[in-house]
């Protein structure tokens, strides 16, 4: 009897303890759940923030390029296509500032391309956005390089086309599904790099005058 009644009377037995541990630990799962719901509000904001900062500052970047004058449209009939490539277009920057990118007049989507030399230029092709062509005359050359527009991958893995556009200079980065036809391209299109210096302008020789000769007379 007597050790019925200390087990009874034992604190942890008591009825009023065990619902209040019961609620403590409802009222525990209750602020974990809150403070679960707050992290994932919180990143939701973050983002949200960080998308509206990257769109503003697109928004910004295509207003300082509103002097860049609308691309050349694809022609409807260029003649039957030199080379071909089908890859992806990595974006423009200006010429040699590969971080500089382009984005006025959709140069900064990035997409699948598909590229055709022909003797108009070099059209590009785009699902999904605006294809435009890079006219013969305005073609400078083209080179292999590792990065453009922020996008960085191995060594030689672009085909970088270097092309003047109104009153800038602009690399336009394509890398080919099959990296071998880069070098046809770079075969057909000629080397050339911004970062090389200017070549050395070519002066004619001067011209020397005729040594006058005296009259017949006067000798």
């Amino acid at each position: 009897m007597t050790g019925a009644l200390h087990t009874s009377s034992h604190p942890s037995f008591h009825p009023a303890l065990l619902a209040a541990e019961e609620v403590e630990r409802r009222s525990a799962e209750v602020t974990d759940w809150a403070a679960r719901i707050a992290w994932v509000v919180g990143l939701l904001l973050f983002v949200a923030l960080v998308y509206w900062l990257m769109r503003e500052g697109w928004k910004w970047r295509a207003t300082l390029q509103g002097d860049l004058p609308p691309l050349a449209p694809l022609p409807d009939e260029g003649g039957a296509p030199v080379l071909r490539l089908s890859g992806t277009y990595h974006g423009t920057t200006t010429a040699g500032r590969w971080l500089d990118r382009i984005v006025a007049h959709g140069l900064g989507a990035r997409s699948r391309a598909e590229l055709s030399l022909t003797g108009a230029g070099v059209a590009v092709e785009r699902p999904g956005a605006a294809g435009f062509l890079i006219p013969s005359d305005r073609i400078r050359g083209a080179r292999l390089d590792k990065g453009i527009a922020g996008k960085v991958l191995t060594e030689g893995a672009l085909l970088v086309i270097t092309w003047a556009h109104g009153d800038r200079l602009l690399d336009s980065g394509f890398r080919s599904d099959r990296a071998a036809e880069h070098a046809d391209w770079l075969d057909a299109l000629g080397p050339f790099s911004p970062f090389d210096p200017p070549a050395p302008a070519q002066t004619a020789p001067a011209k020397t005058a005729p040594a006058k000769t005296a009259p017949e007379g006067a000798r």
